[in-house]
């Protein structure tokens, strides 16, 4: 059985510990630093692309000082009204009412600067008022309220419980303790502003919340699109692997194969070609250990359904739209330029940019016609994908976006360049460089071949 005198002992440090704590907390809020500066900085301008898009560019930007114009015509305002409530401007009463006008209105601008050294000068205000007159307090408390919602909405929420108790508290006090002190109504006003002080700490509240939510979400879509990077680095990093291993095999083979072509081959030469095909031999282990490495989320990195299947090339394109018909994307293909044999890199990496292009088209514009372009060209290959407006909504991706940072990454591997965005008629578009170093010998002749003048097309 546990003694209620000890429990009450120990339940006593408690509760003094909790009081301390929530003076002191009025005190870091409401006392340290209160008169140091905190300029109200200016809106983010608005997007071009916003719910302001159609006002100039100019008044756009004036629109981030629209709450500071809001607090300084609020202002200005409160000041008038306090000087319609004066009297004669020659005598001393009108010049102590012109005073105590100042002193209940300039809070208000001075929440811009020093919103809690704002609070305490309108509070000077509001209990000069109840010692001087009934009817200049209804004005100072009017005022103080604004502050004090302003005060809220520009720091925390907490401080609308504080502000009100220091206020109201020490109101009741001073009309207890000075009989003949005026305020009568400083009860009901304390009940109102009670209920408005609730609501402007939830607003407070609500937009601190909803700032960390697009906080989050900006973290969330920024490591969303790393992993995508990453991913399709290890995609490419995969390709090229089947690509360069096939040339560096060649080597091995050939440099192998060379000492028994020739009669009497010398010691030199046939030393020379044992380093080739070593060297040859480790490049190709050390390329396939660095590829472990960055697919190490794989438990087989060189396992797929079909390993022995060749990569695709600009060759399939034919094919690829074929299949993209099937699931309802009418596509055409049109060829520029003499077809040539490029690299096996740069082959793939165009396949895949059309591939995820054509994909993007079914995902995010059902309905719409999809025109690919090719262009042999000196120098390297052009490629641009079209499509036009949807005729229906469509379905939200997750991954909406992602695709293009993919294609983005491909085209700088092979130090090419890209453009993604709307087409300007309700379509998007997708044109990419690949650049092709050509040996001379190989470059066309000007004016091209015969797909210079009938080029290729396929329709599905």
């Amino acid at each position: 059985m546990s003694d209620p005198m000890k429990t009450a002992r120990a339940a006593a440090p408690t509760e003094t510990a909790l009081g301390f704590s929530v003076l002191s907390t009025v005190r870091q809020d409401l006392f340290a630093g209160a008169f140091a500066p905190r300029p109200l900085p200016p809106r983010a301008e608005p997007r071009a692309d916003g719910p302001l898009r159609r006002l100039p560019a100019g008044i756009r930007r004036r629109v981030r000082w629209a709450p500071h114009t809001v607090v300084g015509v609020a202002a200005v305002f409160a000041f008038l009204v306090g000087l319609a409530k004066g009297v004669q401007f020659h005598s001393l009463y009108a010049l102590v009412t012109f005073t105590l006008c100042c002193v209940t209105t300039v809070p208000i601008a001075l929440i811009l600067i020093r919103p809690v050294g704002a609070y305490w000068i309108s509070y000077a205000s509001v209990l000069l008022s109840l010692v001087y007159d009934d009817q200049w307090a209804a004005l100072a408390l009017l005022c103080h309220l604004m502050v004090m919602v302003l005060v809220v909405l520009r720091t925390r929420p907490r401080l609308a419980v504080e502000m009100w108790a220091v206020t109201f508290i020490s109101g009741a006090l001073l009309l207890a303790l000075a009989p003949g002190t005026t305020g009568n109504e400083l009860p009901q006003f304390a009940a109102g502003s009670a209920v408005v002080l609730v609501a402007a700490g939830a607003v407070r509240a609500w937009r601190e919340e909803r700032r960390t939510v697009v906080a989050t979400q900006t973290v969330k879509e920024q490591e969303r699109a790393q992993r995508t990077v990453l991913e399709e680095r290890a995609v490419i990093a995969r390709e090229l692997h089947d690509v360069v291993a096939h040339h560096m095999s060649v080597i091995a083979i050939q440099a192998e194969a060379a000492p028994y072509r020739v009669r009497s081959t010398p010691p030199e030469l046939a030393t020379s070609f044992t380093t080739i095909r070593e060297n040859a031999v480790a490049a190709l282990a050390e390329l396939r250990r660095i590829l472990g490495v960055v697919r190490s989320g794989d438990s087989d990195p060189f396992a797929d359904a079909a390993p022995e299947a060749p990569q695709p090339t600009l060759a399939d394109l034919d094919t690829l739209i074929e299949s993209m018909g099937a699931t309802g994307l009418k596509a055409q293909a049109v060829v520029t330029g003499a077809v040539r044999p490029l690299p096996q890199g740069v082959e793939l990496s165009a396949y895949r940019l059309v591939q995820e292009a054509l994909s993007n088209v079914l995902r995010h514009a059902p309905g719409a016609c999809a025109r690919v372009e090719i262009a042999y060209v000196l120098g390297g290959l052009g490629l641009r994908i079209v499509n036009g407006s949807p005729d229906r909504p469509a379905t939200p991706s997750p991954g909406a976006g992602h695709g293009v940072l993919g294609m983005r990454e491909r085209v700088q591997v092979l130090g090419g360049e890209m453009t993604a965005g709307p087409d300007g008629d309700g379509g998007y578009e997708v044109a990419a460089f690949l650049p092709v170093d050509m040996p001379a010998s190989a470059a066309p002749a000007v004016g091209g071949g015969p797909a210079d003048k009938d080029g290729k097309e396929a329709t599905a």
